[in-house]
């Protein structure tokens, strides 16, 4: 049995307003459905990919009215393994939709995209989804182990004004978060800097550095017991793993952090049943200035995070979760 695609041939397109702004690898990766990463960026060096014809780099921006040269190659998956399975299907996770965004209760365990030896991720099994879909593509990002509100554009240029709310401050992003040790602090705001690192072997850490980016956490008691807390936490910054090193330097790690949190902490939180970084998405709000369409979605606390909290007893405080 042959389940190679159809021969592939040369494609020419023309880029509309909705697509104009985003960088041209960007563009091919999300086009090409089932071509790894490494063959995009192999043809873009070798010119294989024209605009106006001719050559571009891999950051060149697209604008309206762009043809873009795309070479044959194959798009179909030679193995079924690269597709997402069937158990992955995503319909059950929409927590809203309307004609410009999409708004994701994420699983626990899947990566938003591919990459890093993973073939697909939570936007390439969506995309396989709504193969008709004309532009589907992700507002920001949530660390693989963590669930909840996950914004997907729908259109660019919705996409353009996420980001540009985003970047001024005006998304309300909430998370829910189990840490160690009994919070004394009440609400706190911390504004620590953060760098990102490179450890050897290629894994990527981020500490609190002076010269790092501005970061701005708000965290806020929600139940406390005695040797554990756990945290509703706003974030007013989005940077890697933000919440886990604030937590972090504050001396209190998340529950389930393998790598910047407490492994004594973390064993005997798995013996109550955390498997994983109890760290949830719980929701999202912000307004379109220009229209006053304003979104407020919240997520659920996942089935495996509430089990974890009804196993503990005796909180010294009877604030509702």
């Amino acid at each position: 049995m042959n389940n190679a695609s159809a021969t592939p041939h040369v494609e020419l397109r023309t880029i509309g307003s909705e697509e104009a702004g985003q960088r041209v690898d960007n563009y091919l990766l999300r086009i090409l459905k089932g071509v790894p990463r490494s063959r995009v960026y192999r043809i873009l060096r070798r010119g294989e990919v024209r605009v106006n014809r001719g050559r571009i780099r891999a950051d060149y921006r697209l604008q309206a009215g762009d043809l873009v040269r795309i070479p044959p190659i194959r798009t179909g998956n030679a193995s079924s393994s690269k597709k997402p399975p069937p158990q992955q299907g995503l319909g059950n996770s929409i927590l809203y939709e309307d004609d410009r965004i999409i708004v994701l209760n994420k699983p626990a365990g899947m990566a938003v995209h591919g990459g890093s030896g993973l073939s697909y991720g939570v936007i390439e099994a969506l995309r396989a989804e709504r193969p008709n879909a004309p532009y589907l593509e992700l507002v920001h990002r949530l660390d693989r182990e963590t669930s909840g509100c996950l914004l997907i554009a729908k259109r660019r240029s919705e996409l353009r004004t996420l980001h540009e709310l985003m970047r001024a401050g005006r998304v309300e992003k909430h998370y829910l978060a189990l840490v160690k040790g009994h919070w004394t602090k009440g609400s706190l705001a911390v504004d620590f800097a953060l760098r990102k690192n490179q450890l050897m072997g290629g894994e990527r850490i981020v500490r609190v550095d002076p010269d790092g980016k501005p970061s701005r956490s708000r965290f806020k008691p929600v139940t406390r017991w005695k040797h554990i807390s756990l945290m509703e936490v706003e974030l007013e910054s989005g940077r890697t793993h933000q919440i886990r090193v604030h937590a972090a330097a504050l001396g209190h790690p998340l529950a389930g952090d393998t790598k910047y949190g407490d492994p004594e902490f973390n064993r005997e939180m798995r013996k109550l049943g955390l498997k994983r970084l109890f760290l949830h998405a719980g929701s999202i709000a912000y307004q379109i200035p220009d229209t006053g369409r304003s979104i407020h979605v919240s997520a659920p606390l996942a089935d495996d995070l509430r089990k974890v909290l009804d196993g503990l007893e005796n909180p010294l405080d009877d604030s509702p979760v």
